[in-house]
């Protein structure tokens, strides 16, 4: 693959971090998509107005689009729902309105979205051919993807990274799980048995550089690992790789007591998700088992 000149919006996530470090390994170009103008060879952009100077995209070959309010950060309320969908649903549309009149559009556009648009869907194996769920996060993502489609009226062609529970000790799920499970305090969330689609963060980063780089690949794609997990196995092993008991359970009414609605959409809904797409075009895994993800996150093995 040849290099690439990418501009990648969220850079400086726990995500983007990473994978801006991973493109400049591997011979791109990075140029970060940020709100603070001035900074080396970032592009300006506002969130609410898109690119300020949308000509900085005309020698840009694919863009990277993660910038998105962090769903987990406060309890739900009406103001924290409509922040974290206009994020997504606006941020996306104003990048894209700042791709249009270009002279020379980029050729990609690779959007983050997540595995919350399949909703709460118990045993049910989910591939990028299942039909959307319902629910809140269900309803931002297939909003978030429609925005992000609009680009592929342009002639670019479109991915749309379906990101599963991300992995890494840094942030993120595991990093607010590990004090009491640390301490001997953790156990299953609920009844233990809704599947937990996860991802290790090396490779979600490789996932969108995958995409990226294969013209072949375009629309949704699941980025998970191959081999999901219900909640009370993701305890069990995570107990294990830690050598610590995993006795104390958190109800579903007590978890909704301290969550509120973000209860029932993050830690008790179902989702089994399988990355076909992925597969299909020959993506190889590097952390494809939890424990071994687990452990290389959390003890460097």
């Amino acid at each position: 693959m040849s290099s690439q000149s990418i501009a990648v919006t969220g850079a400086s996530g726990l995500v983007g971090t990473r994978l801006s470090r991973l493109l400049t390994a591997a011979g791109h170009t990075v140029s970060p998509v940020s709100r603070k103008s001035g900074e080396g060879n970032s592009i300006p952009w506002d969130p609410d107005r898109g690119i300020l100077n949308p000509s900085r995209l005309n020698s840009v070959d694919t863009v990277i689009h993660l910038a998105g309010e962090n769903i987990a950060g406060k309890r739900w309320n009406n103001s924290v729902r409509r922040t974290i969908r206009d994020s997504r649903v606006l941020g996306t549309r104003n990048l894209v309105n700042s791709l249009k009149g270009l002279s020379t559009p980029p050729q990609t556009l690779v959007c983050a979205s997540a595995i919350g648009i399949y909703g709460d869907r118990g045993t049910e194996v989910l591939d990028e051919q299942s039909s959307p769920g319902t629910g809140f996060l269900a309803e931002v993502c297939q909003e978030w993807e429609q925005e992000a489609q609009a680009a592929a009226e342009l002639g670019i062609r479109v991915v749309n990274v379906r990101i599963g529970v991300v992995l890494t000790s840094a942030g993120g799920a595991l990093a607010k799980m590990l004090p009491p499970f640390r301490f001997g305090l953790g156990g299953i969330v609920g009844n233990g048995r809704q599947y937990w689609s996860w991802i290790g963060l090396q490779d979600v980063v490789r996932a969108i550089q995958f995409c990226a780089e294969n013209s072949e690949i375009n629309g949704p794609v699941n980025a998970v690992s191959p081999y999901t997990a219900t909640n009370y196995d993701f305890t069990k092993i995570l107990g294990s790789v830690l050598r610590r008991p995993t006795l104390f359970p958190l109800p579903a009414f007590m978890a909704r007591i301290v969550l509120g609605e973000m209860a029932d959409e993050l830690l008790l809904s179902s989702a089994r998700v399988t990355p076909g797409k992925l597969r299909e075009h020959g993506f190889q895994f590097e952390q494809a088992e939890l424990a071994t993800c687990l452990k290389a996150e959390l003890t460097g093995g």
